[in-house]
């Protein structure tokens, strides 16, 4: 039976209901993931050409089976769609992917006096989340205003805890010292709402409520109370001024424009907040068949939260599941949610702006994609490489004297970074400074493993650091493209400066096999920057993940010097906390939340830490344990 015949076969087997359809290639995985409200229609549409999408042809061609889910409705269709589009990422549906990891204001109301702080990513907990912000200084600036006009706290919660007395902030205005009680809870509480709505874009609203606030403080005769809300009314009427791109309504809309050059599509959103365009966020080009309708409602799907929802979406499409869509939306915000196709006026001219700045962003994408692919074809030539780089791995050791050593390695992809070859190792075969045999080590653990082999393998380091691979790779009988990248100084140069009285200036040269002098890419900077980007990349990876481990055995050898800590309670504390780090960071009533850490011991462990690297003003500290041990005793 051909393949045809038993897709044919699938189809009229198919049920007459809503659900999701799974088409996979010969191996048995998931090419593609749709949903329908009459599952035999949709499936039949494919096989008989009624579907006249560009994407309908290109799978059918792809596709040897097909597997289906029901559903009791269209609504619970759309759920699973999402979700197993999700699992099984397909590769021929559009899977939208930020072109960077957006700043957010986070606030958490459940604190007692809750603050402010800038996050990258939103957690699924009861927090409050403002943002996102298209850059961090424009989330920067924001908090630094917040904390001006409304002067919320910033301490972390441990200094919060500890304060013997109020900090600079409150000596400069710029804090209320809710840490010694100069505000009561009410009071900072009526601040942090008018900093949730000045975010939430209750501008207008909050002017007014403070103006009212202000007159009655006035009738009370609370003269300096009224006089800093004058100043916060100023400072607020002032930033609406500054903001000239208002266009009207005072709605929360995301604006979604589309630009479509061949098969490549790009995605711009416009924030509109309060009638106030704000910034936008965008996404990676991407290739695909799909129509404008799939990508909308796959850039739609992304709404994870209600916290980033607006309640108005500008759409240039129509879309063939509006309905449903638009009433899942408005179960995840709370509230309606209304999709808009404008024609004309404000709107219109929105929508515009989005796919004009989509347009800008794929060109400047192009740009920049055919800058790196010049780069990379000069690294083949200029280095003699049997193939284009588009693949390349770095490695790097760090350790002090041999102590917590540890391996990384990075992997670009066409000049870019892909976290998902990162590796991370630990030295098991020696303890001694050897950076030689630490090399051999994670080179032979990397490639006597599943993965694939980079089109070129940079290690850190000069002509040593490459003998090495090279033996590596010879033992394993492996061809590979390998190079060595060490910065050092040129000789005659170093010799030249020395005599002219200048410091010695270093420059990247990379070493060959086979080649007894080193190439300077220096007149190529374009080529060389992708290099340096690599072995930097490395050499952070390792570094950070040296520091972790040090971390940790540090802390393991401080709790090994306490009677009452074995490897039982040890581990209880890393497990607790996640971190040897947050360990560290934590209070004398988060270490007492460990089970199995009572009272006498987590003061033990604190005083332990505090003397192994806890923040300054020790004495301070240790007289609030003394006095925080003495309180829990009587």
């Amino acid at each position: 039976m051909d393949e045809n015949t038993a897709l044919k076969e699938k189809m009229t087997s198919a049920p007459r209901c809503p659900g999701v359809y799974m088409m996979q290639d010969a191996s048995g995985k998931v090419i593609y993931v749709g949903k329908a409200n009459d599952l035999k229609n949709r499936i039949s549409s494919y096989l008989t050409g009624r579907d006249t999408r560009p994407m309908a042809p290109f799978l059918m061609a792809r596709a040897s089976d097909i597997a289906f889910i029901t559903t009791a409705t269209e609504k619970e269709a759309l759920i699973l769609e999402n979700n197993l589009i999700k699992k099984h990422r397909p590769r021929y549906n559009v899977i939208l992917r930020d072109d960077k990891t957006y700043y957010h204001l986070s606030l958490d109301p459940a604190e007692t006096f809750p603050r402010l702080r800038l996050v990258r990513k939103r957690q699924n907990d009861a927090a409050l989340y403002f943002g996102p912000y298209p850059s961090g200084l424009a989330a920067k600036e924001t908090l630094r205003f917040i904390q001006r006009i409304f002067p919320l706290r910033t301490c972390r919660d441990r200094d919060f805890q500890l304060r013997a007395r109020p900090c600079l902030e409150y000596q400069i205005g710029r804090c209320l010292a809710p840490c010694k009680n100069r505000i009561d809870e009410a009071a900072y509480r009526t601040l942090v709402e008018n900093a949730v709505s000045f975010l939430r874009g209750r501008r207008r609203e909050l002017i007014s409520d403070l103006k009212k606030q202000m007159e009655q403080a006035a009738q009370n005769l609370r003269f300096e109370d009224a006089a800093r809300l004058r100043d916060r009314i100023g400072a607020l009427e002032h930033a609406l001024e500054k903001q000239n791109v208002d266009w009207g309504g005072g709605r929360n809309q995301d604006v979604l424009g589309v630009h479509e050059e061949g098969d490549f599509r790009q995605l711009c959103v416009l924030l509109v907040r309060a009638g106030k365009l704000t910034g936008s966020k965008s996404f990676m080009p991407f290739k695909t068949k799909a129509d404008r309708g799939e990508i909308i409602s796959s850039a739609l799907m992304q709404y994870d939260d209600a916290s980033g929802m607006p309640e108005e979406i500008i759409l240039p499409v129509r879309l063939p599941d509006e309905e449903v869509m638009a009433e899942w939306l408005a179960e995840k915000r709370g509230k309606k949610v209304v999709l808009t196709v404008p024609r004309r006026g404000p709107k219109k001219a929105l929508l515009e702006m989005a796919c004009a700045n989509a347009r800008e962003l794929f060109l400047s994408y192009r740009k920049k994609e055919e800058q790196k692919s010049a780069a990379l074809q000069i690294l083949q030539r200029k280095l003699s490489l049997s193939k284009l780089p588009r693949r390349m791995e770095c490695y790097d050791i760090s350790n002090i004297s041999g102590k917590s050593a540890v391996g990384s390695r990075v992997t670009f992809q066409d000049g870019e970074p892909d976290k998902t070859g990162y590796r991370r190792f630990r030295i098991k075969t020696s303890d001694a400074p050897d950076d030689y045999g630490m090399m051999r080590e994670v080179l032979t653990r990397r490639f006597q493993g599943p993965d694939p082999a980079p089109d070129l393998l940079v290690v850190d380091g000069g002509k040593g650091q490459l003998n090495v691979a090279l033996a590596v790779l010879n033992d394993l009988k492996i061809q590979l493209d390998v190079i060595g990248l060490a910065k050092e100084e040129r000789s005659f140069l170093a010799i030249k400066r020395r005599l002219q009285g200048k410091p010695a200036k270093s420059e990247d040269r990379v070493y060959l096999p086979r080649r007894k002098d080193a190439i300077y890419l220096s007149s190529s900077p374009a080529a060389l920057s992708i290099l340096q980007r690599l072995r930097n990349e490395a050499h952070r990876f390792a570094l950070t993940y040296h520091r972790k481990v040090r971390v940790k055995n540090d802390l393991s050898s401080v709790l090994d010097a306490i009677p009452d800590i074995g490897l039982s309670r040890r581990t209880r504390l890393l497990k607790h906390f996640g971190s040897a780090e947050r360990v560290r960071k934590a209070s004398l009533d988060d270490l007492q939340k460990v089970p199995g850490i009572g009272r006498d011991l987590a003061g033990k462990i604190y005083k332990a830490l505090l003397r192994e690297g806890r923040p300054s003003n020790h004495r301070q500290h240790e007289e609030g344990l003394e006095s925080w041990i003495g309180r829990k005793k009587q």
